[in-house]
Order: structure tokens, then sequence, then C-alpha cells
């Protein structure tokens, strides 16, 4: 039998947590990484559709991590669990709509749950003292692992010899003398010790890899949410916010346009749930109204998608209105003058 100490290890898909799991393999340690869905991930979704990111590669980051380690993955949906980490965080927002310190206690939570249920023995992470603002600074450390039940079972292995002991290394599962003492928001550490262990082709090391520290995407976010009258939303919700021109002409309803051919596709697939409008006389973006919209709004809608098509400078243009129940009429219309589309449309 194997009688080896056994770690799961909070995959992201980035270099931190490779470079933390790696540390702990070499110590003869089996480890198995974890990766939660939220739904909220960037990679894997724009990065197939838009054409500026045609030469990206086309990959689930945790995956290539753990084929890299060659551990194993497990992937696990939160997507509902998780709503209530956006919605409602003890610990508040960061810059954006961003519940860091709140997400990765939840993070470390469901890690320990899955941890208990697999016999393993401790956790993982990719933290590192002064990275991140909210949730890896060190008075900020201990309030993840006390909320989350994991206490000294939370290992970082990155920053392990500039925080106390943990259990793994005051029992002797893990050498404290072989782990880092890493801090500060430099990547240029985690990059030398990735080249020394011939790790290339990473994810980008700063770029993150949640949608909501983006300013433009908590904008929309937000705006949903008032447009709504409830913080609530559903995975198609927080899937079409990453897609398209948002512009929101009145109150009660906005569209989303797409940008480029790819876009136009992945709309496509919402045209049962949603009003579509469509250029047909002139080459143009397909269009999703949200929300509740009259004739004078449908029209006013038809004019500003005639704006971003080709026709924009035609006297009139054909726009095709399908309801969701397939029902379509077409409106001729004369595109909206970009003088008249203000800058507070724009979400």
């Amino acid at each position: 039998m194997d009688t080896r100490r056994k770690a799961v290890a909070l995959i992201s898909g980035g270099l931190d947590s490779m470079l933390a799991a790696r540390l702990i393999l070499d110590q003869g340690i089996h480890v198995e990484g974890i990766n939660f869905y939220t739904g909220f991930c960037v990679e894997g979704h724009t990065h197939a559709i838009r054409r500026k990111d045609r030469d990206r590669p086309k990959r689930n980051n945790a995956l290539w991590v753990a084929e890299k380690l060659g551990i194993k993955l497990h992937i696990i949906d939160v997507i509902e669990e998780y709503k209530d980490i956006v919605i409602n965080p003890r610990h508040g927002y960061g810059a954006n709509l961003n519940p860091c310190l709140d997400c990765k206690g939840f993070m470390v939570r469901k890690a320990r749950e899955w941890m208990e249920e697999n016999g393993f023995d401790f956790i993982i992470t990719g933290e590192v003292i002064g990275q991140r603002p909210m949730s890896q600074r060190r008075d900020t450390m201990p309030v993840v692992a006390r909320e989350s039940g994991a206490g000294g079972l939370l290992l970082r292995p990155l920053s392990a010899r500039l925080l106390p002991p943990t259990l793994p290394e005051e029992k002797g599962w893990v050498d404290r003398t072989r782990l880092l003492d890493l801090s500060g928001r430099t990547r240029k550490p985690q990059m030398a010790l990735a080249e020394r262990y011939g790790l290339h082709d990473y994810a980008q090391p700063a770029g993150g890899c949640c949608f909501l520290t983006n300013a433009q995407y908590s904008a929309k976010l937000a705006d949903l949410w008032q447009a709504r009258g409830r913080r609530d939303y559903e995975l198609d919700d927080i899937m079409l916010l990453k897609v398209g021109r948002h512009l929101r002409p009145r109150p009660h309803f906005k569209l989303i346009i797409g940008r480029e051919e790819g876009e136009n596709n992945y709309l496509q697939g919402y045209r049962s749930q949603f009003t579509a409008l469509r250029t047909v006389s002139h080459p143009g973006p397909l269009a999703l109204l949200d929300g509740e919209a009259g004739p004078e709004d449908v029209e006013l809608a038809a004019r500003v998608v005639a704006r971003y098509s080709q026709g924009r400078t035609a006297p009139r243009v054909e726009v095709e209105v399908t309801d969701p129940d397939g029902a379509h009429r077409i409106l001729r219309v004369p595109p909206l003058p970009a003088a008249e589309i203000p800058q507070e449309w724009h979400i």
C-alpha cells in the first residue's frame, strides 16, 4: 500500500499554484489538484471566439498545469454555491466586484471538505504574501485559514518560511527548509523557478483568472443588478456579460451587440431567449435586446444596430427583428447618428 502523505492543491491554472504543487511533489508527497468552476473564469470563453485572441492557446489552463505536473485534477462546479460569495461577501469587495477574501476562504473550505471526504492530509495553495491587496496579506492569510476550517492544515509553500509552521511541517510530513520565502508582487522569482523546472508556455503570471477583477465586467454586472432590481444572476447572465458591446439606451432595456463574427455566432445561440435584431440590407452585427421594450423602443434599438452596420451612412437600413417565439418583421430605419449615442449608454 502507498503510505505517502497526500495533499490536495488548489490549481487555478496560473504559475503560482503550479509551482506550489511542484514543490510538494518534489518532497515525495502524493498531490492531486482541485479546480472550482464559478462561471467567472477568464480563460476558455472569450479567448475562443474573439479574433484578437486567435493566437492564444485554446486550453483549460488548470488541465494544462495538471498534465505538466503529472497529477490528477478534479474540476468541481460550484456555480450555485458561489452566488452567495459574490452577492453577499462578508469581507466586502476589492477594487471592483471581486470578493477576493471571501472567495479564497470559500475555495479553501471546499478543498477541506474534499480532503476530509477523500482521505487526504493537507491543502496546498499558491498564495504569496503581499501579492494580492485583499486576500494575500499577512493579516488576512490567518482569516482564510480560520474561516475555512483548514487551520494548520493549510500550507502555502511559496511563502511558508515567512509564516508560522503548519501541521505538515511540524509533523515532519514536509521539510520546511525546502519551502520558499517569497513575498511582494514581483513574479520574477517564480518565473526563474519555472525556468529551472523547465516549465514554459504557462499562463500569463500576473494576468488574473477572474472577470470580477475587471472594472468593465463589474460595471456590467452592477448594471444588470440595478436594472432587475435585485442582486442575483444565472449562468447565462454572467456568460453574456463577457461578450459584445453593451448599451443601455433606456433604463428598461439594453442591447448586446456583437463586435465581430465570432461574437455574432455566439449570440446566435440565445435568439430563443431574447428579441434579436440583425441588419439584412447591409452587413452588420447581431444584437440581443434584454428587457421590456415597446414598439418605440424596438425602433430605437433597430436604429442603434443600423449605426453599427456597414449601412451607417445610408438613408435607411433594413433591420430584421425576431421575437423569442420566432415571429419576425423588417423595419426600415435611419441609422442613429453617432452623436446621438451618448457615452452614458455604454456600460
